[in-house]
């Protein structure tokens, strides 16, 4: 704190820097980027948003005032602002884009430098909610930029290698037999939600992930979920006699028939461990008919 106040003492204004100069290039150079090549180049639902490039300056401006206003320094957002609209119809007549983007760039920090650049003589607001507001402000700002730009100038690439813009891909997706599948799907389980409940769709959810590996314990024996234990044990046992390692002479399809072989004994296991709850549902399955014929009589 001694040298800060020994340096304002010294110097009316803070003395120039070179980090902070270049800084306050880099950071306004590259939002002022970002935010040109956010515009889109065609007409969007009929309206022609390339006015939008008017706001390249001051979006670059912005940039540098944010790093002229780090620290212990400070200034006013005007004059880079002035300096930058000033400076942007270079544009119109040196068409190399580089040259005059860093023209106008460079006269806004100029600008800040020379004319609003001043001592922070007074701490800045700790206030933290305001700070997370702010900082969450710029970050969906910066989001959206980037949005904007992958939406209306990236591409990607099918599988015959040819390149689509990702506006006319997402355009076409919303009509893809796929998603109008999957559209009909969430409408049919919201609807069946409405009748049944949420609990009800979250059951069917596990039921169908098959915790138990049930499911896939049956595709693999071939029975269906009706079949009682003697039938699944009846199938295990011709199953692990045709599919045997033993019978196999060739070391490849020995291999093959030892993974078949050792799946055939998962499934089995995972059906004769839940073979008491699997004679539950049947029992109940089997009751709901005759429960529901009595309620119509």
């Amino acid at each position: 704190m001694q040298e800060v106040v020994r340096r304002m003492h010294q110097n009316k204004k803070p003395p120039f820097s070179m980090n902070r100069f270049t800084g306050m290039l880099m950071v306004g150079y590259s939002w002022g980027q970002m935010m040109m090549l956010a515009v889109p180049p065609d007409e969007f639902w009929g309206l022609n948003l390339r006015y939008l490039n008017y706001l390249i300056p001051f979006v670059s401006a912005l940039g540098v005032w944010t790093v002229g206003n780090i620290g212990r320094e400070q200034g006013t957002f005007k004059w880079p602002l002035i300096a930058a609209y000033a400076a942007y119809p270079i544009r119109f007549y040196v068409y190399d884009e580089t040259v005059w983007f860093t023209l106008m760039v460079l006269a806004s920090a100029l600008a800040f430098d020379t004319y609003s650049k001043e001592w922070r003589r007074t701490p800045q607001n700790r206030n933290l909610i305001k700070r997370i507001a702010i900082l969450g402000l710029c970050a969906a700002l910066y989001v959206s930029l980037w949005c904007s730009y992958l939406y209306f100038h990236g591409t990607i690439t099918d599988s015959e290698g040819d390149e689509v813009p990702i506006y006319e891909a997402l355009h076409h997706f919303f009509t893809s037999p796929w998603w109008l599948d999957v559209k009909q799907c969430l409408l049919d389980t919201y609807q069946y939600a409405q009748h049944h409940g949420w609990y009800e769709v979250w059951k069917q959810i596990i039921d169908l992930s098959d915790p138990h590996g049930e499911q896939n314990a049956y595709k693999v024996l071939g029975v269906g979920p009706d079949a009682t234990q003697q039938e699944i044990t009846s199938t295990w046992r011709r199953l692990s006699r045709e599919n045997h390692p033993d019978k196999v002479k060739d070391d490849m399809q020995r291999r093959a028939a030892q993974e078949r072989f050792m799946e055939i004994q998962q499934a089995y296991e995972i059906l004769s461990n839940s073979k008491h709850r699997r004679n539950r549902r049947n029992k109940k399955d089997n009751s709901e008919p005759t429960a529901n014929v009595q309620r119509e009589m």
